[in-house]
Formats: structure tokens, C-alpha cells, sequence
């Protein structure tokens, strides 16, 4: 075995180990919820399909509790939507990335965007492999230029990057817009002046939050003129919207339907979403917190318009989260097949990271708590490595369960600056 073979199954065991699965892990162990795997395929297929008649987004939500496999999973589609030519972006929920705010969760996905069998800038990549004589660019530039709805900035941009392809300069500052970034409205109409296009773009003002909702719909479109087959997005811990305060909750109860191709503004083709939540989620929140009568009379008691719309939405997402949890997309508990399987899997795979032969694990198998998949697989590890430096030693394990914690935490919370001020003047 060379010392590739090594490193690679060494850092296997290091990403099982720590519950952080990599392409290395994922390889070796595959996926062991076939029913998910299948809806999936059928998500990728329909959402190549969606193109020619710009079909709403379609979207999968899958419950699990920790340490259940969630993270390992959305590793696992990544890897077979990559195989299938999709750029794909895997984004945590975090107080850096919060649900409710689609310009953070955006410039998240456009930075953690990985194109097929490519290694630099996802976005760059994408611009760079733009054919403007094929029949798939064709398509494109027509749809934004005649149906897509977009703010013109999208247009503009897009007719610059065509024609100012040997200003590398401008070039890169175009493709930091289409990932995120700032570009000015007057640096836009100064170089359509140099084209000789001063009046046929005309960029009016929109707010950062729809400018960012817009750019989702523009580079999933992008993603597939380019030459691939689309885009998906994978949301990992979702029910960290439950530690946020009921308005937000409310915000992220809407965007959540809307990735989940829940709304009626949900066109968002090319794009395909898949989400993980806590299994205990709907019991805790939705209903000992009450939030699926609560959250939309709140908003209701205030009359608002915008009030009235958002409480819609909320519900629309919240029983999204319902439907989800009574059909196949709740992950599979080990059952002793499994752990057959997935016990022999690492074994291998230590005893060539090692050149060793690993004995059998005993300390695991004795443990009466309920157990989950990390804890069998961490215990498995963790005895080998300890026999490894000992084979005398006699390893005792124990395993403490983990709740979830949904204690309202204000510091998650924090929105893009100015997210309801016109980028125009950006």
C-alpha cells in the first residue's frame, strides 16, 4: 500500500472519529438509507428536467437525531450529485450563516460551492467555462434578458462579462458580484458607456434581501449555461432556527418553505435543496413551544400586509417540517445488519491505515444506553487505537447522551447590516 492509500484512510478515520464526514469517509462507508438515496436521484433528475419549462425548486427535508448520521448523509449526496455533473454548495446554519437571512446564506453557498472535477473558485470556474456560442448560453442570455425578472444589474453584468472578456480586472470584479460582493451602480453604467449601451440597462434600486434572493435564481441559471446539470444546496442543523427569538423563527420558518419549493415564488430552477433537522424538533418546538399556532397569530394580531404574508409563509414551512417528519425522510436507526456492515467497513479500513489486524471490539457491545451510529462507530475506533498502543489493555467506554438545546440565544440573531436599505447605492 503506498502512502496516498495511508493518508486517505487515515483521514477517514479522523472524520468518523470526530462526526465530521469527508469524501474520504463517505467513499469507504457509502450511505445506508436507500429510501433517501432514491428520492434524491429523483430530485437531480427532475431538477435537469425543470429547465426547459422553468419548474418551481423541489426540496427534502430529512430528521434525525445527533450523532444519527445527518451530516454524513448530505456528504454522501454531495458526492453523488458531483458524479451527476451538479455544482453543490454545503452550508451549516450557524450565527455567521443564519436561515432567515438570505444575503449571509448566499454568500455562504456561493463560497462553499464545489464545481465537478474542478478546484479553484466555484464561481470563477463557472464564468470562465461559459461557451457564448453555444446553444445553452443562448438560452440563458435570453431568459434574463426577456423573462427571468431579474434586476438589470444581472443583465448588465453578464453583457460586460461578454464583452469585456480581455479586461481581466473587470472580469473578476463582475464574478465577486455574481458570488456576493458589492459592485457600483455608476462603475456598471461608466463601462456600458464604454460598449455604447448607456440606456438599454436601466438598474434601478432593490433591497439586499431581494438583490440576494435574485442572485440565487440567477446562478442556478448560470450554473447551468455553463454546462452543468444544476445546483444543489445542502443545509445542514436546521433546528438551530428553534434558539432564535419567535419573529425570527417565523423568517426561517419561510425560507425554509421556500428552499423546500414550498412557495409560490419558489421558481428557483435549476436549484434542488436538501436540509437535516433534529427528529425531536416538531415535539419541542412546533409543539410544546406552540409555534404552529403561535408564530402565525402573532404575526396576524399585528395587520400588517407584510405581517399577514409572512405568517403564510411561516406556516407553509412549518408544515413542510410536518409532512417531512410523517413520510420515508426520517434516517434509519442501525439495525444489526447495519452494524455488521458498517463494523467490518472501518475495521478495514483501520487495519490498513495501521498495517495491523484490529481484534474484535467489546466494550461497545456492552454498553446498555440507546445507542446511535457515531457512538458504535467512535467506540470502535477509539478501542482499536487504544489496542493498537496496548493490546493488554482492557478499554471501558461510556456513553453520555446529548439533548438538544433550544434555550432562546439572542447572539444568533444578528442580521446583514442595512438588509432592508437599496444596494444602489453600493
Amino acid at each position: 500500500m503506498n502512502v496516498d492509500d495511508h493518508v486517505k484512510n487515515r483521514r477517514a478515520l479522523e472524520a468518523l472519529r470526530n462526526g465530521v464526514p469527508n469524501r474520504d469517509a463517505v467513499t469507504v462507508l457509502g450511505c445506508n438509507q436507500p429510501e433517501i438515496e432514491e428520492i434524491f436521484l429523483r430530485q437531480l433528475q427532475n431538477t435537469k428536467h425543470a429547465i426547459p419549462d422553468g419548474s418551481k425548486n423541489e426540496g427534502m427535508l430529512v430528521a434525525g437525531d445527533f450523532g444519527t448520521g445527518k451530516s454524513h448523509l448530505l456528504e454522501y449526496l454531495m458526492h453523488l450529485a458531483l458524479e451527476q455533473n451538479f455544482v453543490c454548495s454545503k452550508v451549516v446554519i450557524s450565527k455567521e450563516t443564519p436561515l432567515f437571512d438570505p444575503v449571509k446564506l448566499y454568500r455562504a453557498s456561493a463560497e462553499a460551492a464545489i464545481v465537478p472535477k474542478k478546484r479553484g473558485s466555484a464561481m470563477t470556474e463557472i464564468a470562465t467555462a461559459l461557451n457564448f456560442k453555444s446553444q445553452s448560453y443562448d438560452d440563458f442570455e435570453q431568459w434574463i434578458h426577456q423573462e427571468a425578472g431579474l434586476n438589470a444589474r444581472f443583465a448588465a453584468t453578464l453583457f460586460l462579462f461578454k464583452q469585456m472578456k480581455n479586461d481581466p480586472e473587470f472580469s473578476a470584479r463582475i464574478i465577486r458580484f455574481w458570488s456576493g460582493d458589492k459592485i457600483g451602480t455608476s462603475e456598471i453604467k461608466k463601462c456600458l458607456r464604454a460598449c455604447r449601451e448607456p440606456v438599454t440597462y436601466k438598474i434601478d434600486k432593490i433591497p439586499v434581501k431581494e438583490l440576494a434572493l435574485q442572485r440565487f435564481k440567477f446562478a442556478s441559471r448560470l450554473i447551468v449555461a455553463a454546462g452543468y446539470s444544476g445546483w444543489v444546496l445542502l443545509i445542514d442543523e436546521v433546528e438551530l432556527i428553534g434558539k432564535y427569538s419567535l419573529m425570527q423563527r417565523a423568517k426561517s420558518y419561510a425560507e425554509l418553505a421556500r428552499w423546500l419549493g414550498r412557495l409560490d415564488d419558489s421558481n428557483y430552477t435549476g436549484l434542488t435543496v436538501v436540509a437535516t433537522i433534529s427528529e425531536d424538533f416538531q415535539s419541542k418546538i412546533l409543539e410544546e413551544l406552540d409555534d404552529i399556532e403561535k408564530v402565525p397569530n402573532r404575526l396576524r394580531a399585528k395587520g400588517m400586509e407584510s405581517d399577514l404574508l409572512l405568517a403564510s409563509q411561516a406556516e407553509r414551512g412549518m408544515k413542510a417540517i410536518q409532512t417531512e417528519f410523517k413520510e420515508v425522510k426520517l434516517l434509519k436507526a442501525p439495525d444489526k445488519e447495519m452494524l455488521i456492515q458498517t463494523y467490518e467497513k472501518i475495521q478495514s479500513i483501520h487495519a490498513k491505515a495501521y498495517e495491523w489486524t484490529p481484534p474484535q471490539v467489546l466494550s461497545v457491545e456492552r454498553l446498555e444506553t440507546t445507542r446511535r451510529m457515531r457512538q458504535y462507530v467512535r467506540g470502535w475506533i477509539t478501542e482499536w487505537d487504544l489496542k493498537r498502543l496496548d493490546s493488554g489493555y482492557t478499554p471501558e467506554i461510556e456513553v453520555t447522551k446529548l439533548e438538544q438545546d433550544y434555550t432562546e440565544n439572542k447572539n444568533l440573531e444578528v442580521e446583514t447590516e442595512g438588509n432592508e436599505t437599496n444596494s444602489a447605492q453600493e
